[in-house]
């Protein structure tokens, strides 16, 4: 009987495994975040190469400018891992039910709040009837803590017959609009607060530390894919302890990580800060791998409230932190809280 030896070959091709090993890692790490100072610690790192020397394999580096995109860029396995605000992880993770990623570090409080103009004849809460507010996107955690706080309020958004208008626009674009008077303000994120301040001579009416016990709420943290995270423990251990060597630097030496930091985002977005600019806006964050679990759930209850969540958010299993904990135990650090 005549054999056949390419069928053979195709044969023995189709046990052998596509890796060398089942175990084996990653050799890369595909990483999101936003060219913001509230992502401070990937835009560091991205500038001195401190992640991929503590992992040991390149990092892929994606950028983003809202929550939402990057949250869909882990649905669709476009990144590993990325470094995002609270409600998009929220809603991110009801719609997969759990099932696509979770948070396993923070990374900033604060840095969030409303700039107005000052010819808008915005003196107090009662003077936003007929305003048009600007929010980096819809559903992204400035967009649903300005709808929590207007609401709260009593305002209407015009589109459901009332007199104030949300209108979301990316952060260079509410730049834009604010200077040409097209927008009374703006409920973003740094350095764009400072930005609209000290470049177009806006007004911080509110700083949402001011919402918060002891001012303190998750801006950022990171999330990673469940997937990922199963296949390459000893890269995201790495990867942790590098989050955290880093967040020291930078809360050691603010100004000289503000000078690393501006040169970067120059690099990412075409136009470094004023000096004046970013050293307001690293005042303005806090800067911890904390994720601030109990301002997560706050967040949860209130996107429920306004209906951006039609049921009741069920966040268990949203956070993965022994690792973490782990990390900070070996740099004798205090652990982080579920």
């Amino acid at each position: 009987m005549k054999t056949n030896p390419q069928a053979g070959l195709l044969a023995v091709w189709l046990v052998i495994p596509l890796s060398t090993s089942a175990s084996e890692e990653a050799r890369q790490l595909r990483l999101g975040h936003f060219p913001n100072i509230t992502h401070a610690q990937a835009v560091y790192a991205r500038a001195g190469g401190q992640f991929e020397r503590k992992i040991g394999v390149p990092i892929k580096w994606s950028s983003f400018n809202a929550g939402p995109t990057a949250i869909e860029a882990l649905f669709t396995d476009a990144i590993d891992a990325t470094f995002v605000g609270p409600n998009p992880a929220i809603n991110g993770f009801i719609k997969s039910r759990g099932e696509k990623f979770v948070i396993i570090a923070g990374g900033a409080s604060g840095g969030s709040g409303l700039v107005v103009r000052q010819d808008a004849d915005i003196q107090n809460e009662k003077d936003f009837d007929g305003k048009t507010i600007a929010t980096p996107q819809l559903g992204n955690t400035q967009d649903v803590a300005a709808r929590v706080w207007f609401g709260e309020r009593g305002y209407q958004l015009r589109e459901k017959g009332g007199t104030l208008t949300l209108l979301p626009l990316s952060n260079p674009d509410q730049l834009t609009m604010f200077r040409k008077k097209q927008i009374d303000g703006a409920w973003t994120v740094e350095p764009w607060l400072s930005r609209l301040e000290f470049e177009s001579g806006g007004e911080l009416f509110l700083d949402e530390k001011k919402l918060w016990p002891n001012g303190r709420y998750v801006t950022t943290h990171l999330a990673v894919s469940k997937r990922f995270l199963a296949g390459n423990r000893k890269l995201i251990t790495n990867l942790l302890a590098a989050l955290v060597e880093v967040t020291q630097q930078i809360n050691a030496d603010k100004a000289a990580a503000a000078q690393v930091l501006n040169a970067e985002l120059k690099r990412e977005t075409g136009k470094a800060l004023p000096d004046a600019v970013i050293a307001r806006a690293m005042e303005r964050v806090e800067f911890t791998w904390d994720p601030i679990s109990s301002s997560l759930r706050k967040s949860a209850e209130a996107a429920h409230k306004i209906g951006f969540l039609r049921t009741h958010p069920d966040l268990k299993g949203i956070y993965s932190l022994t690792t973490l904990n782990e990390v900070l135990q070996e740099k004798h650090l205090a652990a982080v809280a579920e």
